[in-house]
């Protein structure tokens, strides 16, 4: 967990570090919970809810806050956005860039300096269009 700098690495921050890269589908603390648990099984949600806390203050993970329930996490921390499913929660990454700038369109007619933004496409994931 090198990126963690000056954070001490505990086991349990190891390993929920470790179940998070692991996934794909941006799980929720108590996914999270439920997988950690396997290799810890004496570990508390409220530990895995304060790490994730930790990591994703410290910028190591992402939280993502999207709509339709809990919060999730993403390992991936490059510049990327997310597809959710309004049907069934499920939520994916979406690949490559947005064919404009976000940024320099909403700063050239607002006048903002845009220091970031948030984008989440929502539709329905292949598997619940074929229900």
């Amino acid at each position: 967990m090198s990126q963690t700098g000056a954070l001490r690495e505990t086991r349990q921050r190891v390993v929920l570090l470790d179940e998070l890269r692991r996934t794909k589908s941006h799980p929720t603390a108590d996914e999270l919970y439920q997988l950690v648990k396997r290799r810890l099984p004496r570990i508390s949600l409220a530990t895995v809810y304060r790490n994730l806390e930790l990591l994703s203050r410290r910028g190591i993970i992402r939280k993502l806050d999207l709509g339709g329930g809990q919060r999730r996490f993403d390992a991936d921390n490059t510049s990327h956005h997310h597809v959710r499913c309004i049907r069934c929660g499920r939520v994916d990454d979406v690949a490559g860039e947005l064919p404009i700038s976000v940024e320099q369109a909403f700063s050239d007619k607002h006048g903002y300096q845009i220091t970031g933004y948030r984008l989440e496409l929502v539709g329905v994931c292949p598997q619940c269009q074929s229900e």
